[in-house]
């Protein structure tokens, strides 16, 4: 496990756990406390945790965690999902996303398309669309939340009702076969939903962590999704061919250390 690997499970499990001590760390992480201290150090500098006595805790919302605490975990996932979605994309096309950090590492790698239109509710995805030179993008407008930084509620709901899209690129906090794709706020469920319903194909971006996790609101049923987009790792198989048995096209974006090949599950 390299040191980006090791602070990425470090900052889940504080996550999750909602604080740690250095000795707990130490334990989950098989490493010394001395290596845990020196960690916890760069993740406080860079204020994704702060420090409590002994230990340290994540802010977070109703077990969401902030926009750019969850861009830098699975990063190389992100990116490598990233690179596989822009197959998916053509010129002219009007592609939508909803805000995510998954949806944001695509919109980011967007580019050398002509005539493209883009429908989000992301503030950070249309920030980031428009630093890379692209002029066509339309935001939902609505109530601004965080930590997601998206724009939610009956306005936002009502523009996307109105907007056809060819391709969504959806990003989930939890997708599982019989929940569907979920997520831990209500207000962006329903935006979500709606997004969906525009749109003429859905491609949900996930990295392995999302399979079989149920959060507290339902976006929509499994059968909505025409593709994932994901990476290979043991433990999701059954998953993924749950999900082909359900006719959903499944593919695996690979990662730098197995090799060049992408291809469907």
């Amino acid at each position: 496990m390299n040191p980006q690997e090791r602070r990425e499970q470090l900052l889940t499990w504080i996550a999750r756990h909602g604080t740690a001590s250095i000795q707990q760390l130490a334990q989950v992480l098989h490493v010394s406390e001395m290596t845990v201290r020196r960690d916890l150090r760069i993740l406080q500098q860079a204020h994704l945790l702060q420090s409590i006595p002994g230990g340290a805790e994540v802010k977070k919302s109703a077990t969401e965690l902030a926009f750019d605490v969850k861009r830098r975990l699975h990063r190389d996932e992100k990116e490598a999902i990233a690179a596989k979605a822009l197959e998916l994309i053509d010129s002219d096309m009007t592609i939508a996303f909803s805000a995510g950090t998954t949806t944001w590492a695509v919109a980011h790698r967007i580019r050398g398309f002509q005539q493209l239109t883009f429908v989000t509710n992301s503030t950070n995805i249309a920030l980031e669309l428009q630093q890379n030179g692209w002029t066509q993008i339309v935001l939902t407008g609505g109530n601004f939340r965080t930590p997601s930084d998206a724009l939610v509620g009956p306005f936002a709901e009502y523009t996307a009702r109105h907007l056809h899209t060819d391709v969504l690129f959806l990003g989930v906090h939890g997708l599982d076969v019989e929940a569907g794709m979920t997520t831990p706020n209500i207000q962006e469920a329903a935006i979500d939903r709606v997004l969906i319903e525009q749109a003429q194909k859905v491609v949900v971006v996930m990295d392995h962590s999302k399979w079989g996790i149920k959060a507290l609101a339902r976006i929509a049923p499994i059968e909505m999704v025409d593709a994932i987009i994901t990476t290979r790792t043991p433990h999701v198989q059954a998953h993924i061919a749950a999900c082909e048995r359900l006719g959903i096209e499944v593919f695996t974006a690979t990662l730098p250390d197995q090799g060049s090949k992408e291809e469907p599950v």
